[in-house]
Order: structure tokens, then sequence, then C-alpha cells
């Protein structure tokens, strides 16, 4: 019988504000039909009490089965309510967006992702090895079916040859076994098995499939056409859906493991460098509020900055639009760069 976790006092997870004693007795013995416990829910925060969150969902019902635990959770992180619906919205013609820097002076690379998960099948933490293959199966006919400036290979992480593991890691594509934050939660289980990576002949689409969520969907390019890489990415994401069906819920939008993900599911961030305003760490905070945006390191999140560049990207997701993420994004980069060239 699962007992309650002990967590140090200095925690301020929002899995440690949220499982109280009696959530916990009220969803112990639960199960989702596909099996997932709370307690492989829980087991990322557990492990690692200095996360920011916590928890992660092993399947869609996961979000209601442990609705005491995971609405509280939604509801601080992305400011939605339980009985909120979710609205979606991929017109790149309504976003207002200027290439920012023209003479990349500041912008040194645009990037929006979004995650995505088969429908009717487990989410990372509690899929199976056969179901992980099925899925690898699925979206990879699907990849190297597309056309045009979409068309590419895709690239198995298992049996991978040396000279294209260290053409993808030059290319920075080459993405690892989780952190010890994704492997307490059961997203490194029978690594490198189902694993791979496609990308588009000029490497500006990319498809990471069975990383966190089943595809993380992204479009990148050099310097700070924002526009032109959420246009790419939206057409991308339509011929996708013509042959595969992604998990998506009216309440929280695209399902994801990670519920700071639900909703858009999307991350859009530049690689921006700020020398100045970066040493006025008041004023880069305050910019960074107003808009909505997070800022980390260039390796992604747990990470440090180095020479002053930094990874800069929209913090809201579930309950905002696709074009709001992404005008979020650029009117706060807009802002960064007034910012630093007024110092």
């Amino acid at each position: 019988m699962p007992s309650y976790p002990h967590f140090p006092e200095n925690c301020t997870s929002l899995l440690c504000k949220y499982l109280t004693p009696t959530i916990f007795e009220k969803l112990r013995n639960r199960k989702t039909p596909s099996g997932f416990t709370l307690m492989q829910a829980i087991n990322s925060g557990v492990q690692n009490p200095e996360s920011a969150i916590g928890v992660y969902a092993g399947d869609e019902a996961s979000y209601e089965v442990f609705s005491p635990l995971f609405n509280p959770i939604i509801q601080e992180y992305h400011g939605f309510g339980h009985e909120d619906h979710h609205q979606s919205d991929m017109d790149s013609t309504k976003l207002k967006a200027t290439d920012l820097d023209p003479e990349n002076k500041y912008i040194i690379s645009t990037r929006i992702r979004v995650g995505r998960n088969l429908n009717a099948l487990p989410l990372g933490p509690g899929i199976s090895k056969e179901q992980r293959l099925h899925v690898e199966d699925e979206v990879s006919s699907a990849l190297l079916s597309l056309q045009g400036t979409l068309q590419g290979n895709y690239f198995p992480l298992e049996g991978m040859s040396d000279s294209v593991q260290k053409q993808l890691i030059e290319d920075h594509f080459l993405f690892k076994a989780g952190d010890r934050f994704l492997e307490a939660a059961g997203l490194n289980r029978d690594w490198p098995s189902g694993r791979g990576i496609f990308h588009n002949r000029e490497k500006t689409f990319l498809v990471w499939v069975n990383e966190e969520d089943q595809l993380r969907i992204i479009s990148m390019q050099q310097g700070g056409d924002i526009k032109a890489v959420f246009e790419r990415l939206v057409s991308a994401i339509g011929t996708i859906e013509k042959q595969l069906t992604f998990m998506h819920s009216e309440h929280l939008g695209y399902i994801t493991s990670c519920p700071t993900n639900l909703g858009t599911a999307m991350r859009a961030s530049v690689h921006i460098k700020l020398p100045k305003l970066s040493q006025d760490k008041e004023q880069f905070q305050a910019i960074t509020k107003q808009y909505h945006l997070q800022i980390r390191g260039i390796h992604g999140e747990h990470s440090e900055s180095e020479a002053a560049i930094f990874d800069i990207s929209n913090r809201r997701r579930l309950g905002i639009t696709e074009v709001e993420c992404v005008q979020d994004m650029h009117d706060g980069v807009a802002a960064l760069i007034a910012a630093e060239e007024k110092l």
C-alpha cells in the first residue's frame, strides 16, 4: 500500500503544495484505464523535490482520474479553471509580426515547437515498449510522405551510424535520454528504442519522435523572421494532421505529459544576445514578466546563459491561442531589443 511521501521543509514545487495527506488518501489507490497510478504520476517530484511542478500524466485519463491534484496545479500555473475551455487558432495571417532584427545584431535564431501525442494511446510516462514502437512506425510513415520544402529523412536513434550521429550533433538536432526529472517520470525507459529524428533538406523543419511527447514538431531558422517560422509550422501541422489524429480535449486543448505544456503545447522562442540588458536584471525581468515570457539558458531548461545569449520564450500555453503565444514572444522580444539599444 503506497504511503504519503516525505517532502523536505524547503520544497516549493506545486506537487508539495497541493498533494496534501487528504488528497493523497483520496487518490492513492486510483488507476487510469491504462493502469497508470498516482505514484507514477508523482514520482518525478518525489525523487526531485526541487522540481517546479513535480507531476506527469501517463495518459489523457490521468487529468480526470487524478483531477483533485492536477486541477489546482493547472489553475496556478496557467490561471485556467477546471470549467474553462481552451480555444485553438493557427491562422498565421492574424500574426502581426515583422523581422525584428534584419541586421542580425541580436537574434541568432528563431524556433517554434509544439508537442503532440497520438489519440487513444498512453503518454510517454505510461506507454509500453510495443506501443512506443507502434508510434514510431505511424509517425515516421506520415513524415516520410511529406512533400516540397518539408520533404526529408527519418533517422532512428537505435542503431544510428557514427557519421549520422556526428552530423545531427553538429546541427544541434540530436536529443539525448532525458534528465533526471524525465528519468524519474518514466520517460527514459527502453532508451533508445522507438526514438528518432526527422528533418527536411533545408534543416528548417524537425520532428523529434518519442522524446518527452510522442512528437515534438519544430520549425526554425537563423535570424528573427518569426512569421516565416510560424507559417512553416502551421503548414507542416496541417499536412501531418491529414494522416495522424492527435490527442485533444475541449477543456485542455492538446494533451501532453507535462501539465505546463497543455493547451497549445507551444513554445515559441529566440536565442538572443543581450549583453547590456542582462546586466540590469530588474529591467530584464520586468519586460519578460510584462509579455509573459520565460528566460532560460541556451541549452534549455535548468541551463545557464553563455556569452549573454538567452533563450526567450512564451510562458503561457493554455487558455490562449497559438497566434497569441507567438504574438507574446514577438512583442516581448521587440521590447527587449528596444531596451538593449537604449542602454
